[in-house]
């Protein structure tokens, strides 16, 4: 019922329009203070232009979306157990897709339990979770250099001294884990094709850095988000398979069946597990049943292993595009790496060159990126930039690359 402006009157009520809002900006928490926009989500606001090519957003390529079989588990689903599906549910997750995850991650010499298994709204939720149940102001952070910039913005609301570790086109460098670095509160890597350089860590290095996280007792975070993208099918050993006592792995569903069901999951000894299931049920109660319950539909009886090396040869041609591209269009003193998996190449402008500088011209001719700058937890590298590929046809990205190439050479 709406209040008529007589009824205001007599009330002697203002008119809303007329009465001041609040000042929030003194209402805003100091949390709330430091928060600051994603710049690749302010990128992908030029990006919805249909004549911007765009390398920019780090999406998986709709065509590699499942409609077809996700709406008909979706149908299975409401048809046999629809009341279920659309009501409220455990925090831990879905009992069978759980089970699922936990068959498909072990391993001989770390198995892994259901129990230690929480599904999570995409792996982001994970990284908030992690971190409101892990992090005091002050506690320190161990990022790769670079790192994924989601991680940075979740791990920042609560104010951790981040450490930046030296890596190198090989990924993280273990012995860069020194010993004024043990009683950090855990190291945060994506050792497969990682976001945003698309580096794969060696299995050599993986061996190390297991050993050397037990040396400084150190947690391990492992976001595996991309490791099923690798273009050759083959990808070392998880982190967590050498380490199961002190590793907490994240995976997801994003990559490998579509964003937008959002779901993730993370795995984590016991005495953390419940920890996080007590700060999920204080933000979202549980992750979506149906979501849950259409996903273990579609994957119990093995689709993902006919289904991901569709999207494995698809977003190989793509890399393979863009490397062909850029060998063909770029000046001289342009790097860049040649990616085994995943969605991302990482390159480097001749010394000097910031990227963002760039960015704007290349905007002006409908050619998008990233700038690699804010993915620096400290001492950021400007002349860096992060290209994703997979959404871009092979005739788009030449003629995206050639574009930019055109802006980069008229800066020499």
């Amino acid at each position: 019922m709406t209040m008529t402006n007589t009824a205001a009157q007599l009330l002697n009520i203002a008119p809303a329009a007329q009465i001041p809002a609040p000042d929030f900006n003194r209402l805003f928490s100091e949390r709330a203070r430091a928060i600051q926009s994603s710049a690749i989500r302010e990128i992908l606001k030029v990006t919805e232009r249909p004549e911007v090519i765009s390398f920019a957003g780090g999406l998986p390529a709709p065509a590699t979306f499942p409609v077809e079989e996700l709406r008909a588990s979706i149908d299975r689903v409401l048809a046999a157990n629809g009341r279920e599906a659309l009501q409220y549910s455990t925090t831990e997750g879905y009992a069978p897709l759980r089970e699922w995850i936990a068959a498909r991650v072990s391993t001989l010499q770390a198995p892994v339990s259901p129990d230690e298994v929480l599904m999570v709204s995409g792996s982001q939720q994970g990284l908030d979770l992690l971190a409101k149940a892990l992090l005091d102001p002050g506690d320190t952070v161990l990022v790769e250099t670079p790192t994924y910039l989601g991680a940075l913005q979740a791990f920042s609301l609560f104010s951790p001294k981040f450490v930046s570790i030296a890596s190198d086109e090989d990924g993280l460098l273990p012995d860069a884990l020194t010993d004024s670095m043990r009683g950090a509160k855990f190291l945060y890597c994506l050792p497969n094709f990682q976001n945003p350089t698309g580096r794969l860590l060696s299995e050599a290095r993986r061996y190390r850095l297991a050993e050397r996280a037990r040396e400084l007792d150190v947690l391990i975070l492992e976001d595996d988000p991309y490791g099923a993208l690798s273009y050759d099918g083959e990808t070392p050993p998880s982190i967590r398979s050498l380490a199961p006592e002190r590793t907490v792995y994240m995976g997801s569903f994003s990559k490998v069946l579509a964003p937008g069901l959002r779901l993730g999951y993370v795995i984590a000894p016991l005495a953390l597990r419940s920890k996080l299931v007590q700060a999920k049920q204080a933000t979202d109660l549980h992750t979506a049943t149906l979501s849950q319950m259409a996903v273990h539909d579609v994957i119990k009886d093995g689709f993902l292993d006919t289904h991901i090396p569709t999207i494995r040869k698809l977003y190989r041609e793509q890399c393979n595009a863009m490397l062909a591209a850029l060998a063909h269009h770029m000046p001289e003193g342009v790097r860049w790496n040649t990616p085994r998996g995943g969605m991302f190449l990482w390159a480097e402008l001749p010394r000097g060159m910031d990227a963002s500088v760039i960015l704007n011209r290349a905007v002006e001719l409908n050619v998008a990126f990233v700038p690699g700058a804010p993915f620096y937890a400290a001492n950021p590298v400007i002349e860096s930039l992060r290209l994703a590929f997979v959404t871009v046809p092979p005739p788009r990205i030449e003629e995206g690359v050639e574009r930019l190439a055109g802006v980069i050479r008229a800066r020499l």
